[in-house]
């Protein structure tokens, strides 16, 4: 699991901000804190892997504890979610290690795209001891991108970290999945589950096969192809 403290001044903005983040698959909040030294006080008694944290703050600047945190070298990744949309800002925050930056207001989907792509990030810097070649490197620099990249060869309206998303529950569970347990797995919503096993279904990722029930309505299911497996 991923432990994520959410800082935000708003007490009702940090926790919509908190139940969007527990709805991603693998994170976890372990708190949430409204000021600069309330988010101090929270990592000296547990410390976290990811600090979602405001800008505006009573005390201080966001900028400024990430600067403290940096300081006393406190381990924990930060990513930026706040209003504050000047270029000196974003450029300082880009200076002092933050790993993204999401403008508010945001949807639950803004955030847990990035989200994803920060634990397939942490996914590939699993073995810190080994070498990587250039192109590895290439690759992890990548990784937070492409939450916000264009997508490509992707249809409109479909990203490549939901997508890896779903391919990921898929692997894990090791057998055809319904669309419905999909969207549970994820916490996406049944149609959007649904449209995402279509379109990698179309694109020969997946294979569809059929359940039938006493109902004589066959349930659709949806594997892994041979190429992905």
């Amino acid at each position: 699991m991923i432990d994520v403290l959410v800082v935000d001044d708003d007490f009702r903005v940090a926790d919509v901000h908190a139940a969007y983040v527990a709805r991603v698959p693998g994170f976890r909040v372990t708190g949430t804190a409204h000021s600069a030294g309330e988010a101090l006080a929270a990592l000296e008694r547990c410390p976290v892997d990811l600090l979602l944290l405001d800008h505006h703050l009573p005390d201080e600047t966001g900028l400024a504890l990430v600067r403290r945190l940096r300081e006393h070298q406190v381990a924990c990744d930060v990513m930026m979610v706040t209003a504050a949309r000047d270029v000196s800002t974003v450029h300082a925050a880009m200076q002092h290690g933050a790993l993204q930056y999401l403008v508010k207001p945001f949807t639950f989907a803004g955030l847990r795209d990035k989200l994803v792509s920060y634990a397939q990030l942490r996914h590939a810097l699993a073995t810190p001891a080994r070498e990587a070649g250039q192109d590895e490197v290439d690759r992890l620099f990548a990784t937070l991108r492409s939450a916000c990249a264009p997508a490509g060869s992707l249809p409109k309206g479909h990203s490549a970290p939901t997508t890896d998303l779903v391919l990921g529950v898929l692997q894990r569970a090791g057998r055809p999945l319904s669309a419905q347990e999909v969207a549970d797995a994820t916490g996406l919503s049944r149609s959007t589950a649904q449209r995402y096993l279509k379109q990698l279904e179309r694109d020969s990722r997946l294979r569809l096969t059929l359940r039938y029930g006493d109902t004589g309505r066959p349930e659709h299911r949806y594997g892994l192809a041979a190429r992905s497996a």
